[in-house]
């Protein structure tokens, strides 16, 4: 007995030890440890020649939720938001094609080739009307497939969405405008702390090393989402003439400190809208879910048992 205590005791060390040396698996184990609390597991689906990957969890006899992340981001941004809706009902987090996971094709990743893609893997799924929930482009898309698929939508809501001229004029854009560099495009460890304090108000704690190896996986995908942003920008499709197409009660909810899109889409976008509703968190920066996911998911709650 002692020697199976004594080894236990060196397991836990070696792995402990593994996990402050290897920001990379300390990573792993987060992502796994987040899983776990929200009840999600990881699936894959094939649409054609792309593979999938998503989590899951909950019921598969609730209604469903499909929540789609923004751009240069994954399913995991949606882990502790997720957490607070598994018990209640089917939840669905997919990586985008060519964002976490997923595979990366050769093609088109304009708002409208993303859109059709949802739309083959909400099939493929056999989804039956779902909720859906988009964060930043991720909202961009479900909002164009909620227009073109009217009657395949439950419910919608938007997350800071992309797609909206806005009134006033976001930081972001006057960047761009300028000609100075991107700041959601990460080329160096200091653009990635730059990047926390563009999104968040509040930027969530991360280690050193945890921080580090983040920036590094940025500094990789570098090429791939200045490719993708370019897409976004010159295959660009506006939302003002889609969102009267929406037939799906609405929630747009917005961080009101938003450097990234600015607040004042709402002001464009809910007069267009049939059934829309509005909630604003102060002091809130770009990804709500993630910056506030306890606030965040108590007003999509209350917007669902509105329904």
């Amino acid at each position: 007995m002692k020697k199976v205590l004594i080894a236990f005791v060196l397991l836990l060390t070696a792995t402990a030890a593994t996990l402050y040396l290897s920001p990379a698996a300390l990573m792993t184990g987060v992502q796994w440890v987040e899983r776990q609390r929200a009840g999600l597991s990881v699936n894959q689906v094939m649409l054609d020649d792309l593979a999938i990957r998503y989590y899951e969890g909950g019921s598969a006899k609730a209604e469903t939720l499909v929540l789609v992340h923004g751009f240069g981001t994954n399913k995991d941004n949606w882990l502790r938001f997720a957490a607070l809706f598994t018990e209640r009902y089917h939840v669905i987090a997919l990586d985008l094609p060519g964002f976490g996971d997923s595979d990366r094709p050769a093609g088109s990743y304009d708002v409208g080739t993303q859109a059709e893609r949802l739309a083959s893997f909400i099939k493929a799924l056999e989804l039956d009307k779902p909720h859906l929930v988009g964060s930043s482009m991720g909202g961009h898309i479900v909002a164009l497939y909620a227009a073109r698929y009217p009657d395949q939508v439950r419910s919608l809501a938007l997350f800071d969405n992309a797609g909206v001229r806005s009134p006033r004029q976001s930081e972001l854009l006057a960047l761009l405008e300028q000609g100075k560099p991107n700041p959601l495009v990460v080329k160096s460890a200091a653009d990635y702390d730059r990047l926390l304090d563009f999104v968040f108000v509040t930027p969530p704690p991360l280690t050193t090393g945890l921080k580090a190896y983040l920036a590094e996986q940025s500094i990789a995908n570098e090429a791939h989402y200045d490719l993708v942003f370019q897409q976004l920008m010159q295959r660009y499709i506006p939302l003002e003439p889609e969102l009267p197409k929406i037939k799906a009660p609405t929630l747009l909810l917005w961080g009101e400190r938003d450097r990234v899109l600015d607040v004042s889409s709402i002001e464009v976008m809910k007069p267009l809208l049939q059934r829309p509703s509005v909630a604003i968190l102060e002091n809130c920066g770009h990804a709500p879910m993630i910056e506030r996911p306890e606030e965040t998911a108590r007003h999509y709650q209350a917007f669902l048992d509105s329904l």
